[in-house]
Order: structure tokens, then C-alpha cells, then sequence
């Protein structure tokens, strides 16, 4: 295997298509990607629904997207995508994807003689030209995609994610902050959704609008619940716990929720997407699994923390509960437990590896 002068590397491709909270992960690698890369000009390949992300993004001389997953001209926008790559004339092709779909077109490419002289990717094998380390699918996807720039010699010091919000957006939250009095590490954020297909990854209202109460007591002036369009009435009900409660459902972006939760003194929520947003934030953010594996879906940064309770179910990723304890694993977690460990997550004192009574466990 060849070494890689990454000094002679001018365009670059970084492919990335999905899912929403493996693209948040992801752009702590694009981070990595720019600075080893000054000199090279960079473009990102996203899905349609995701370039808005990346709008305001000094990383990407160019974002683009072509569905090539979608049944509708599937094969018309597939030929689109090789020749939209063919024609880019890119030195160096990074692939962070965790399926096979786009290992398969990069092959297409490479049997017609267009493909990258560099090529890099999650899956690794054939096309690529150089192989990670780390290729077991169900290892978290930030460790395979650190893996796959440290085959060719980028370092990887991010640790978080680095999302650029639009300047106006700034301006919006610090005027929603200033309304509610959100003063610096005076409110708690809670994040109580989670995709509606996933109903067992939620924690429930009842719970959630139990900690609101607990946190208030305990002397958190204000909490602020952040939602999606999924979330409408789970956030409305908790907020129905007190005049201390401050509903942002509907008032926020995607790329807001990192700005809103800068000023946190923690985060709480669900293993959801909007999790990993609020990871950009590096504030203490504790993420509470059920069916699905923190070891695999926590969000990365060195102050975030999963737990878990310590059930034979564990990491069932079903949809629908087969235990007769109907939803045990987040029963297991109680309100009661996760204010009690308030002061220490708040403190930056909760770290991955501890074990409680009761069969919880942080990750």
C-alpha cells in the first residue's frame, strides 16, 4: 500500500449520505479533512434533504446532491452521480458511508476508468485503495470513519461536531434566549422525541415532565424543551409542568439546537438525532438509551454520556417491545435516578464506565 503525499492532493470528494446523526458525527471528520487538506479544494456529496446543513459551510467549495438511493430514476440519477464524479476530476475520494451502495458505484466508476487515483471508504476491500483499520459494522461510526482518514495519513484530533449555523440563525436564538431569561448555566435542555417509527426509544412525557420537576427543585431556574414536527404534543404536555418551563417545539432549525444549548448547564434527552446537534455544543449531555446500543449511537464528544439499563433485551432495536415488562429498559431509568445525577453530569463528573445499583450503566 502506497503512502499518500497529501500535499499533492488539490480536489477532493467526501461522500457522505446519511443517516441524519452519522452526518453530524461526520462533520467532525470534515474538520480533520480541511485542516490537513488547506490547500486542496473539498467538496461534499449529501442527500438532497441534507445540504442545508452544510449551506453556510467554509469547508466545501461545493455541496451537491444527486438521489441515487430513491426508486423514483434511480438508475437515471445513478448515471448522473458517475459522471457528476467522473467530471469533478478528484485526486482523492472519501467515503464514509456504511453501506454498500456507494462502494458500488465507485466500482461502476472504476470499470469505466474514471475513478479517483485515491480512494478511501468505511466498508474498505475493492475499490478502495487503501484500507482502514477498523472494519467491523457494528463499531460506533465515528471510530470506522476516524479509521478510514488515518489509513492515508490524516490526523483525526476532532473529538465533536463542527456545524456552521447561518449567521441570521445566531441572531434568532440569542433574541429566543434573551425572551426566556436562558441565561448562562441557568437552564437545563431537555430532548424528549425521538423518530416516530422508534416509539421505544422514548423515555415518555410522564418521566421527562417528573425530571422538570425534580431539576426545578433542585434549583434549575428554567427548562427548555427542544422538538421536532414528531414531538408536537409530547413537548406541549411537559411543558404543561410549570411557568419554569420554556417550549422552543417549532421555534428552532436543526442548526440552531447547538447555539440554544451553548449556554446549558446540561442536556437530557433521547437517543434522537437532535442529541448529536446538541453534541456540537460540548456542554454535559446525557443520553438515555433503551433498545438501542450506546456503545454504537452515542454521540461523540468528550462530554457526552450514555446510560443504559442492564437488561437481557438490551439493544433489541425492535420496534415493538417483546418483554412482558413492557418497555424495561427505560422503566429502569427513573426520573428520580437521573436528577440525582444532575450535579455530577453538570459538573462534567459523569463519565462512560460507571456502574449504579439497579443494573445501569454509563457509557
Amino acid at each position: 500500500m502506497s503512502v499518500v503525499q497529501l500535499d499533492t492532493i488539490r480536489r477532493v470528494l467526501v461522500i457522505k449520505w446519511s443517516a441524519l446523526g452519522d452526518l453530524v458525527i461526520a462533520s467532525a471528520l470534515m474538520e480533520d479533512i480541511a485542516r490537513a487538506l488547506p490547500h486542496a479544494e473539498i467538496h461534499l456529496n449529501t442527500q438532497p434533504g441534507c445540504t442545508g446543513l452544510f449551506a453556510h459551510d467554509p469547508r466545501f467549495a461545493e455541496v451537491w446532491a444527486i438521489d441515487v438511493r430513491g426508486r423514483a430514476h434511480r438508475w437515471a440519477n445513478s448515471l448522473a452521480w458517475l459522471k457528476k464524479v467522473r467530471t469533478g476530476h478528484y485526486d482523492l475520494v472519501i467515503d464514509l458511508q456504511r453501506s454498500d451502495h456507494s462502494r458500488f458505484l465507485l466500482t461502476l466508476l472504476f470499470l469505466a476508468g474514471g475513478a479517483p487515483r485515491i480512494r478511501i471508504g468505511n466498508r474498505g476491500g475493492f475499490p478502495y485503495t487503501h484500507q482502514p483499520a477498523v472494519r467491523d459494522p457494528r463499531a460506533h461510526a465515528f471510530l470506522m470513519m476516524q479509521s478510514v482518514l488515518q489509513a492515508i495519513g490524516i490526523p483525526t484530533p476532532t473529538a465533536h461536531p463542527v456545524l456552521y449555523p447561518a449567521p441570521e440563525r445566531r441572531v434568532v436564538v440569542a433574541s429566543l434566549r434573551e425572551q426566556h431569561g436562558l441565561v448562562d448555566e441557568g437552564y437545563v435542555v431537555l430532548l424528549p422525541g425521538a423518530a416516530a417509527a422508534h416509539p421505544l426509544k422514548r423515555w415518555g412525557t410522564a418521566r421527562f415532565a417528573g425530571l422538570a420537576r425534580l431539576l426545578h427543585a433542585q434549583g434549575v431556574r428554567k427548562i427548555v424543551i427542544i422538538g421536532g414536527p414528531d414531538e408536537v404534543d409530547e413537548c406541549a404536555e411537559i411543558a404543561a409542568t410549570g411557568d419554569y418551563m420554556v417550549n422552543l417545539n417549532g421555534q428552532l432549525q436543526l442548526l440552531d439546537i447547538a447555539p440554544l444549548c451553548a449556554g446549558a448547564s446540561a442536556i437530557i434527552g433521547n437517543d434522537t438525532g437532535s442529541a448529536h446537534f446538541a453534541s456540537a455544543a460540548g456542554r454535559p449531555l446525557l443520553v438515555l438509551c433503551g433498545p438501542t446500543d450506546p456503545r454504537r449511537v452515542k454521540p461523540i464528544g468528550n462530554t457526552a454520556v450514555a446510560v443504559q439499563a442492564q437488561l437481557p433485551c438490551r439493544n433489541c432495536y425492535a420496534k415493538v417491545c417483546a418483554n412482558p415488562d413492557t418497555h424495561a429498559c427505560m422503566k429502569a431509568i427513573t426520573p428520580e435516578w437521573v436528577a440525582a445525577q444532575y450535579p455530577a453530569l453538570a459538573a462534567g463528573m459523569l463519565k462512560p464506565g460507571q456502574d449504579w445499583p439497579g443494573g445501569l450503566r454509563s457509557f
